[in-house]
């Protein structure tokens, strides 16, 4: 029996290290699957990131094409509203221009129209003066015809005019008041 003992130790080792071969292949391919499923995984995750990468930076090309859109937008509306600050200046400079020419006209105006009432009442007093003179005159020619006995002239002839009311009843005359 002594025989078989060896033999059967080594059957049972050479089975045993069959069993352990069988075991490692086993879990060799099992390992080999499932590195098949993690490369499987991974070149999908890998795709999946492509993509996300490729969409990504489309939407960056985008975003960055309406960045430099609203970048020139808003240069523009800058250069809109500075011309529009300029017309308003320009505007504001020509109405205080234009309200100053007006000041202007109306002082040289008052002016003409106080230089015009000077001179109608200058015109009034001379009349006054000269209707003064008149009555005086007649005084004087009636004084000397009652001394020398000189026949009384026609109450028609003598009348007297009717004294002015006032400055309104004066004609100013027609027309424009003419620049110097």
């Amino acid at each position: 029996m002594a025989p078989s003992a060896p033999r059967t130790r080594v059957a049972a080792v050479l089975r045993m290290t069959q069993i352990a071969l069988n075991n490692q292949n086993r879990m060799i391919r099992r390992l080999r699957v499932k590195l098949e499923i993690e490369r499987r995984e991974s070149d999908a995750t890998k795709e999946g990131l492509e993509t996300k990468l490729v969409e990504a930076k489309k939407e960056h090309k985008t975003n960055q094409v309406a960045l430099e859109a609203s970048q020139q937008t808003i240069v523009r509306l800058i250069e809109i509203g500075l011309c529009m600050s300029n017309k308003i200046e320009m505007m504001k400079a020509k109405k205080q221009q234009a309200r100053k020419s007006n000041m202007e006209c109306h002082h040289k105006f008052q002016a003409r129209i106080q230089e015009a009432e000077d001179t109608i009442q200058e015109q009034h007093l001379i009349i006054e003066a000269l209707v003064e003179e008149k009555a005086s005159l007649l005084q004087t020619i009636q004084g000397l015809q009652e001394e020398n006995d000189a026949p009384a002239p026609i109450d028609d002839e003598w009348k007297e005019e009717p004294e002015e009311e006032g400055l309104e009843d004066i004609p100013v005359g027609e027309g424009e008041i003419v620049d110097e």
